[in-house]
């Protein structure tokens, strides 16, 4: 009977979807299943949306428990054979506010921040060193445990993990699942609301790909229909798409015309994993006062991810005042990965993923320390990331632009040298395009006094 550790089990939807997951496959229904979290109201809602799932589809199998508070972490992670993480440090107050108000100041705007760009930094910052004290308590409690990591920012986290403490770890996103339907959704070629709600996948239809990168911009290098390369085709309808939408989007401040992807593609040749709106701050050609028309252009929606926090913590609201009331709470399995990785490694059945994992020579023209989102098998041996081989160099060079961030973000979390977070942000390609030298500091000082206690202390 495996031990699952929710950490941040307050991430109530999302711990639902990961273990409703669970509570689908045979391996895994008995679970004992520990929900961590600092937040007691969080914790018990999702302890009683958990409860209601466990008896609706599980027939109360799964042994849930909760353990509340850093005096109870070695407890919640005692004996644990899978952590699954899924931490938000500061939450949207103050954290997020602070990620968006402060740059904004300095004439810098974001959409999401939670990957790269001054936010995506921050956001690493206070959660590395969360993350470490896991890892120290890992290390005592549940030393053979695989930690999946689903917290942002991926690459920074997850390399932190890897390179920062002994722990197996391996980062997991969306984005690699739904890459392919997302392409064909845009360009006409699959109704994503009809068929992906049925379960009828760009796979089920013959398409087959190949991805490789990072995470939130690893590349679609083949696409097949049949095994017939349509990439030609792909790219011309694409093109075609920008030419039309570019500058006449209906509606440009709701983010569904995927413009920035399909450009991307256009100008480097393939397709990336990540949605527009991300994608749109980890490079310096799309958010630029100099040429704010770019913005309505392309359909770039500014402030887009505080505008979903609220969103979301009005409708849960709601949501969990009509679990409470009628107890309906039903899942099917999902298409995350975490479940199939559980379930391999437990019975030694094969399971592929994408998965974040360092670069032991997995992608040859991208750095050895850096993570990189590969396919890997996984089997009773663990997670295993797969060759690649080199990237076009184009795709490489781009990747790199992050990559940087990454690393230095990283070496700060790490060494507490401020002068690295001063360097990451230098570098960062979107901060790098609108702010000068002395302004990149200046914010970042400003950033490191709002956080406060959030951060440890950099010298």
């Amino acid at each position: 009977m495996p031990k699952i550790t929710f950490m941040g089990a307050g991430s109530t939807i999302f711990a639902k979807n990961v273990l409703g997951d669970c509570m689908c496959r045979e391996a895994l229904k008995d679970s004992e299943i520990a929900l961590y979290d600092i937040d007691a109201d969080r914790l018990k809602e999702s302890k009683t949306v958990l409860d209601c799932l466990n008896k609706n589809i599980n027939a109360n199998r799964a042994k849930i428990k909760t353990y509340l508070g850093v005096a109870n972490r070695k407890k919640a992670l005692k004996d644990a054979n899978f952590v699954v993480n899924a931490i938000q440090v500061g939450g949207y107050e103050p954290s997020t506010v602070i990620d968006f108000e402060i740059p904004k100041k300095y004439g810098l705007r974001q959409t999401i921040a939670d990957t790269l760009g001054i936010g995506g930094i921050f956001r690493a910052l206070r959660t590395i060193p969360v993350m470490l004290d896991f890892a120290h308590d890992m290390e005592q409690v549940c030393p053979n445990a695989w930690l999946l990591n689903y917290t942002n920012p991926m690459a920074m986290l997850t390399g932190a993990m890897l390179r920062g403490t002994g722990v197996k770890t391996v980062g997991l996103c969306h984005s690699v699942q739904v890459c392919v339907e997302s392409l064909l959704s845009s360009l006409g070629m699959y109704d994503y609301k009809t068929q992906y709600n049925k379960g009828i996948t760009a796979n089920d239809l013959g398409y087959r790909a190949k991805i490789a990168g990072i995470n939130h911009m690893a590349w679609l290098l083949e696409l097949t229909k049949d095994g017939k390369d349509i990439y030609p085709e792909i790219r011309k309808k694409g093109l075609a798409l920008v030419k039309k939408q570019r500058g006449h989007l209906e509606h440009p401040e709701k983010c569904g015309a995927n413009l920035i992807r399909l450009e991307m593609m256009n100008r480097f040749g393939y397709y990336v994993t990540e949605s527009s709106e991300h994608n749109a701050e980890y490079a310096a050609f799309w958010i630029k006062s100099t040429y704010p028309e770019l913005i309505r252009e392309y359909g770039i929606p500014l402030d887009e991810y505080p505008r979903r926090c609220i969103n979301q913590i009005k409708n849960w609201k709601q949501q969990y005042k009509d679990i409470c009331k009628n107890g309906k709470v039903e899942h099917k399995l999902s298409r995350e990965y975490g479940s199939g990785i559980m379930e391999a490694i437990t019975t030694n059945k094969p399971y592929q993923i994408g998965g974040n994992v360092l670069n032991r020579g997995f992608i040859e023209n991208l750095p050895s320390d850096a993570v990189v989102e590969v396919p890997c098998l996984v089997d009773s041996n663990g997670v295993q990331g797969t060759y690649v081989g080199r990237l076009p160099v184009q795709c490489a060079a781009m990747n790199m632009t992050n990559i940087n961030v990454q690393l230095l973000t990283i070496e700060a979390a790490l060494t507490l040298k401020k002068d690295y977070i001063y360097q990451a942000a230098m570098l960062d390609p979107h901060t790098a395009a609108e702010l000068n030298i002395d302004d990149i500091v200046a914010m970042c000082d400003d950033l490191i006094k709002a956080h406060g206690k959030m951060l440890p202390k950099y010298k």
